[in-house]
């Protein structure tokens, strides 16, 4: 228990550090290391969002989810409001999985 706790103060410990260092550092990095920052954690998101879209376990999704969130995608980049994105996205797949689309 007590290596738990201790494990959990560390990480808060190096979370607060992190969240404190960047407005920090921000201001000494050149605009050259400040922009790719900027591209870095687009493609981390953009990775994190097709891995959760394709894949379930250790295997495929179906067609089902991936257009569920390429419908939501398609939303957000319209500006729709974040409840219709999530709402809209989950109904085409669900809509999908009822008719028959894996």
């Amino acid at each position: 228990m007590t290596t738990l706790l201790i494990a959990i103060a560390v990480l808060a410990v190096g979370t607060f550090a992190f969240r404190f260092a960047g407005p920090l550092l921000q201001t000494r990095m050149p605009p050259r290391v400040q922009n790719l920052m900027t591209i870095s954690a687009t493609v981390l998101l953009v990775a994190v969002v097709a891995t959760s879209a394709l894949t379930e376990g250790h295997g495929f999704a179906g067609l089902a989810r991936p257009i569920g969130v390429a419908v939501g995608g398609v939303l957000a980049w319209r500006k729709a409001p974040f409840l219709v994105v999530v709402v809209t996205a989950a109904a085409v797949t669900a809509l999908l999985r009822l008719a028959g689309v894996p």
